[in-house]
Order: structure tokens, then C-alpha cells, then sequence
């Protein structure tokens, strides 16, 4: 097959999950306008509910990820950072106690300008129309290029085989392999079918939501208007679309 016909099809496979998306989760515009999909996290709720991992443990077992003890060969997609480190706050006297010392969730930060789609050699990795920073292991070959671009930290290398690692493993999505990378992909396999994301599902709080920022009706577009909230490292010009709502 030759190469433009092989770019063809991933792209007509690409737009038709994302138009599948839309329609399922009610965030396509009328007129068929492009959807900005992101995230918010009510950090106030979230530490309501003091040491939980229902959305760490709904991700990791959604997606095969490998609990692999050796902290050198971590594999993670979503995980928890200290609020100081994650957000980057430069005096962090001025926090609310409540905030203080206390840990957040992280995850890839889906950017509008991301730098890992730009380095990636072979397009294994690539921003489609609707914001969702894609990721197709099959054409990773190990480079690890995203890696070192990304400045959150967000994806993760498998230096090990990851299958023996795996305790329940599920058909629902493919299962990496040694040399690949890997990282959060909003559900994409999820959104394809009317789901939300696994780890806005299993939260107990309520403190995740995901939907179309350009919707004026939907959920994360109400709550990023009625409440402050702030980006990983704005800085950089990368814009993330996870917000943090504190």
C-alpha cells in the first residue's frame, strides 16, 4: 500500500471517530463546527474524597496499563502529583490551607499546540480535529522524541515487557509491547461509542468533566465560567485542555 494511501486511510479513520464522537456525547455544533473536547478537575472535590484512586484504578484497568513495581519502568496515565509540583506555583505560602501539601491529578494534557505531535518521526502521535492528542502504538517504533518534548511528563516508555505485568487483562483495548510508548488518549475508544472517558465515569465526587469547550451549554464550559481555574505551566504556549478548577 502505498504511503498516501495509507495516510488517507488513517486520517478518514481518524475524522470518523471523532464524528462518531461528537454526535454520541451531544458536543457537535450545529453545522458540523469542529468540537474542542477537554477536561476539568474540581480540585476541591476530588480532595473530598480523601485517598482515591476510582479513577487512577478505571483508566489502568481500562487500558491494560502495567502495575510494574520497579519505579525506573513505571508505566502511568493518570497518577497523582503534590499541588506545588503539578501546577507550578511559585509561592506556595499564598494556597489555601486546603490545597496546601495536598496531591492532584495529572494526566496528558490533550494541548492545542503540542509539541510531541511535532517531533514524532512516523505520525505516531498526532492532534485530530477535535483536540484529543492521538496515539497509535502499532507505529511507535521507540524513539522516545514525544518523551523528551513533552514538559509535563504525561507519557511513559515501556522499558520491559508490559503484558506479564497485567493482571486482568481486557480484550477491550490492545495490550502494548516492549519499546512503545503509551500515554492517556481521553478514551478515544470510548468516545467513539456515546462513552465518557473511564475515569470521569468512576469518579465518586463528581470531580471530572469532559465535553465540548465550544458548546456553551455543556457542563465544562458552564463550570469554567462560574469558577476560577488555572492550566499546567501556561507559560510554555503548549494550552493545555485540562484544567484545573481550585
Amino acid at each position: 500500500m502505498s504511503t498516501s494511501r495509507r495516510v488517507f486511510l488513517r486520517l478518514a479513520a481518524t475524522a470518523a471517530t471523532a464524528a462518531a464522537a461528537g454526535s454520541a456525547l451531544g458536543c457537535a455544533a450545529s453545522g458540523g463546527a469542529r468540537r474542542r473536547l477537554a477536561m476539568a478537575i474540581d480540585v476541591r472535590k476530588c480532595l473530598d474524597v480523601h485517598g482515591c484512586r476510582a479513577c487512577v484504578d478505571a483508566c489502568h484497568e481500562a487500558h491494560n496499563v502495567p502495575a510494574i513495581p520497579d519505579r525506573a519502568h513505571e508505566v502511568k496515565w493518570v497518577w497523582k502529583e503534590p499541588f506545588e509540583r503539578a501546577l507550578a506555583v511559585r509561592e506556595p505560602a499564598t494556597l489555601p490551607a486546603a490545597l496546601r501539601g495536598s496531591e492532584v491529578l495529572v494526566l496528558c494534557n490533550h494541548c492545542d499546540n503540542p509539541p510531541c505531535t511535532r517531533v514524532c518521526p512516523t505520525g505516531a502521535t498526532w492532534k485530530r480535529d477535535d483536540g484529543v492528542v492521538a496515539m497509535d502504538e502499532h507505529r511507535c517504533i521507540g524513539c522516545r522524541y514525544c518523551v523528551a518534548a513533552c514538559p509535563y511528563g504525561s507519557r511513559s516508555f515501556n522499558f520491559v515487557d508490559p503484558r506479564p505485568f497485567v493482571a486482568h487483562p481486557t480484550s477491550d483495548y490492545p495490550t502494548r509491547t516492549k519499546g512503545v510508548v503509551e500515554k492517556c488518549t481521553f478514551c478515544e475508544e470510548r468516545l467513539a461509542v456515546g462513552r465518557l472517558p473511564a475515569c470521569v465515569d468512576a469518579c465518586p465526587a463528581g470531580a471530572m468533566v469532559f465535553g465540548d469547550l465550544d458548546e456553551r451549554g455543556s457542563e465544562i464550559r458552564k463550570l469554567l465560567n462560574e469558577r476560577y481555574s488555572v492550566r499546567r505551566r501556561p507559560e510554555l504556549g503548549t494550552r493545555p485542555q485540562v484544567f484545573y478548577v481550585i
